[in-house]
């Protein structure tokens, strides 16, 4: 009697398929392909990649469920994850699975994934198995602490930012969101920070060289960071350069710092060295431990809502990117010089803008800081607005563009310097309409051979705001397309209404909704 030959199961005969299709994907001939097909094709491949990854995690929690692996002679999942899936990082591949895949009780009901938007967006091959692993890693530094739904929030925010940024920001951004969680410091209080505070020079080495290892408060971390920002700046205090300005960029003709700035080849860590060692030598030669005229006054540009500020609740963002504690903050405003500007309800466009001194080109400058964030507006660049330069974002001065407000936006000297006409440079203009108005929108020009592509805001420096959303429950998603070009001429009397409120003298707040009197 012959044995009965069992058919093979729906899903082995779809896995045929799918081979023998990535066998004809393989050796199809892309002679013929416009750019536009290849580009889409580059695409297309990176999210099936990424699908398959997904699904990956299915069958292997199909194969723990079912105990196929043990039926298949193997010990343990470990053990069949690495001999007959031959997977370099097991735990990881496991650790992973339980966060974004569903999984069953033991009475059989389908749980759903843990970080349920992290798993939708890693089906949807939006994202990849790294951003997935930077999220879950992100999220197991959060204490326990942390309520569920705070921690369901951040979860959504990561995810979010994952559909446009590489797994490396998301983990920079994974380290910031503690920060918004806890800004009133009850999970780290000031005495655990003075705790974990210390900076250790370590023994010289065969060369004489010794390492720096440290752990800054917030405070100091800051103005550290401001301090590096006028001394470390390109072309500033270099010693391999005889002619290089010595002491802070802003003492020096523009001119012979750029052309020192075009010279200089060092790394910004070996620049950050450098202007240690200038600081040092400063601070023994009687240049700041002397006379205050000529030392170095740490300027600290800090923004925070009213709101915040009034309630004893939030934290403050530096120009340079980093984040203060509430109670940092209230000891800083007491001695500090407030820069504050007032808003358009749900928008980053600019009303007014004010501060107690008639500098209108620093008002300009702490106005873009407070409403584009603390950096480069370029999408995906995380430069903070201190090693940033303005930019006529609607029309260049050259083209007769006006120094106003809200037609300029921050950009880094290499974001700045590749906004052009050409293929492969950047068109900017300013939102006009929806919740992005008032920001700068960036479009990558495209040769003509290939569609335009679409306008993006850099969205790196809206973490509070956008988490903030989710921790109300609040539609989140970015508009799609996003509405951008030259707004219509503002008039004579328009563009000297802000300069006006300058010179008068004006002390303005950022307002809230909740300032506002406003709902929701």
């Amino acid at each position: 009697m012959l044995e009965t030959e069992i058919p093979p199961s729906e899903v082995m005969v779809l896995y045929d398929e799918l081979h023998t299709l990535l066998d004809r994907i393989a050796d199809v001939d892309t002679t013929s392909a416009t750019p536009t097909d290849i580009v889409d094709a580059a695409k297309s491949h990176e999210r099936a990649v990424r699908r398959m990854s997904a699904i990956g995690h299915r069958r292997v929690l199909e194969v723990i469920n079912r105990d196929a692996h043990a039926k298949s002679g193997h010990r343990s999942v470990t053990t069949f994850l690495t001999e007959a899936l031959r997977i370099t990082d097991p735990r990881k591949r496991l650790q992973q699975m339980h966060e974004v895949a569903p999984s069953y009780t033991l009475q059989g009901e389908l749980l759903p994934p843990r970080c349920p938007n992290t798993a939708d967006a890693l089906s949807e091959g939006a994202i990849g198995s790294a951003h997935a692993q930077a999220i879950i890693d992100a999220l197991r530094r959060i204490p326990q602490s942390v309520p569920a739904d705070d921690r369901d929030a951040a979860e959504a925010t990561l995810a979010d930012y994952a559909r446009t940024l590489s797994p490396r920001q998301i983990t920079e951004l994974g380290a910031r969101i503690l920060a918004y969680l806890d800004p009133d410091g009850t999970l780290t209080d000031d005495r655990d920070r003075a705790r974990q505070r210390r900076l250790r020079v370590g023994r010289q080495d065969a060369q004489g060289m010794s390492k720096l290892n440290g752990v800054l408060d917030p405070t100091t971390r800051a103005m550290l960071d401001v301090v590096l920002a006028a001394w470390a700046a390109p072309g500033m205090n270099n010693p391999q350069d005889e002619t290089s300005p010595r002491g802070i960029k802003d003492d020096i003709d523009p001119k012979v710092l750029k052309e020192a700035a075009d010279r200089d080849d060092r790394s910004d860590d070996q620049r950050n060295h450098d202007a240690f060692k200038a600081l040092l030598t400063a601070a023994l030669d009687g240049g700041i431990l002397g006379g205050s005229h000529r030392g170095l006054p740490p300027h600290l540009i800090v923004t925070i809502s009213e709101s915040e500020l009034r309630e004893r609740a939030g934290i403050g963002q530096t120009a340079t990117g980093g984040f203060l504690p509430i109670s940092d903050v209230i000891e800083l405003a007491a001695r500090a010089q407030q820069h504050l500007a007032v808003f358009a309800d749900h928008t980053a466009e600019i009303l007014y803008l004010g501060e107690a001194k008639r500098l209108a080109n620093r008002s300009q400058r702490l106005a873009i800081l407070a409403r584009d964030g603390a950096g480069c507006s370029c999408p995906g660049c995380t430069k903070p607005m201190t090693l940033s330069e303005i930019h006529h974002a609607e029309r260049d001065w050259a083209d007769g563009g006006y120094t106003d407000v809200n037609a300029m936006a921050a950009a880094c000297p290499q974001h700045n310097r590749a906004v052009g006409p050409k293929p492969g440079q950047w068109t900017t203009s300013m939102v006009t309409d929806g919740p992005d108005t008032g920001r700068a929108a960036w479009t990558l020009n495209t040769d003509g051979s290939i569609p335009p592509a679409p306008p993006r805001v850099n969205r790196n420096f809206q973490l509070a705001e956008i988490l903030g959303r989710h921790l109300r429950n609040e539609a989140t998603a970015p508009p799609v397309d996003i509405p951008a070009g030259p707004r219509a001429p503002r008039s004579q009397q328009e563009r000297r209404r802000v300069p006006k409120l300058i010179a008068s003298g004006w002390a303005v707040q950022m307002l809230t909704r909740a300032d506002l009197g406003l709902a929701g």
